[in-house]
């Protein structure tokens, strides 16, 4: 069961056309309907919209009784990133999923414009109305890599009485430490993720995936991660860029069930701020994959998969 209802072939091309959309940003703004077949896909699309007008496509998966998991995607990633949590038969059997294709991103709205981007409370209000319109029961929150920024912005602004629990997973809790960076993390900036031209843009994202993976995907499903990365535009990476990322004092007020994933082989990110983001919250679990680089629940999915599960089961219970 794919996230979408397509040929792995037809995301590439699907891909190579959302290029084309990042240089023409009328046509971006075009590129916002989520796939209208759902019968083989298994999953239930809906837009919610934010706020600030922006319409973010969701895809639901799972037990529509079972506890709520909300997965959110790291910087020019897509819902699809979670496949391999979405379309596992026990997780879907026993949860409600959900999966966000976060603004700017995937099939959700590609505004122009830093106040679509910069400001934390944007990016608050969106998992805000995702969890409010889903009528989503107290989620476990799953943040990868940037979207622990998200999850920041959310408990900031909003508070944690909503949540049962967050799981980051090699995600970015606060930037203030060099050791946090891992040496590919300059891959980010303008050598690969914001290389201006097409050739640039295209070869800095193929670098960029390939140093998320100390296990390297397939070709067949590294092209899929290509295409979806390419259906981020420049402008909306370069909106992501440059934001704080200091949420400490959010992490020490937390008093609710916390999972912190982190593969040791991260060149993204180091299992540094891992220890960090587990130190800062009380009571919070850390567990480090040696084999896993920057996505331990792509990398090693089974592993992911189980403790995710007993980790929503706990945090379901303890509140």
């Amino acid at each position: 069961m794919n996230l979408y209802p397509t040929s792995r072939r037809d995301m590439m091309a699907l891909g190579a056309a959302a290029l084309g959309a990042s240089l023409l940003p009328s046509m971006a703004a075009r590129a916002q309907q989520p796939p209208a077949s759902t019968e083989k896909a298994g999953y239930n699309p809906r837009f919610v919209t934010s706020p600030d007008g922006v319409r973010l496509a969701t895809y639901e998966f799972g037990n529509p009784q079972g506890p709520a998991i909300l997965f959110l995607h790291g910087f020019a990633q897509a819902a699809l990133s979670w496949d391999r949590q979405l379309r596992d038969p026990a997780l879907a059997r026993a949860f409600r999923m959900v999966a966000i294709d976060l603004r700017g991103h995937g099939m959700s709205a590609k505004p122009q414009g830093d106040a679509f981007y910069k400001p934390g409370q944007v990016w608050a209000d969106d998992v805000r109305s995702v969890i409010a319109e889903l009528g989503l029961q107290r989620p476990v929150l799953v943040g990868w890599s940037y979207a622990g920024r998200v999850v920041g912005d959310y408990l900031a602004a909003h508070g944690a009485d909503a949540v049962a629990g967050i799981n980051y997973v090699d995600a970015s809790s606060t930037l203030g430490d060099p050791a946090f960076l891992g040496p590919d993390v300059g891959l980010l900036g303008p050598q690969a993720m914001l290389a201006p031209g097409v050739e640039g843009f295209i070869e800095g994202t193929i670098r960029f995936l390939r140093a998320c993976f100390a296990t390297q995907p397939d070709p067949a499903d590294f092209q899929t991660m290509l295409a979806f990365n390419m259906l981020a535009p420049h402008y909306v990476r370069a909106g992501l860029s440059g934001r704080p990322a200091d949420y400490a004092a959010v992490l020490r007020a937390l008093r609710l069930p916390v999972l912190v994933t982190h593969g040791e082989k991260d060149r993204i990110l180091t299992p540094a701020i891992a220890r960090f983001t587990a130190a800062a919250v009380p009571g919070a679990r850390l567990s480090l994959y040696p084999d896993s680089g920057h996505a331990p629940f792509w990398e090693e999915p089974e592993r992911y998969n189980r403790e995710l599960a007993e980790f929503v089961q706990q945090a379901q219970a303890a509140r």
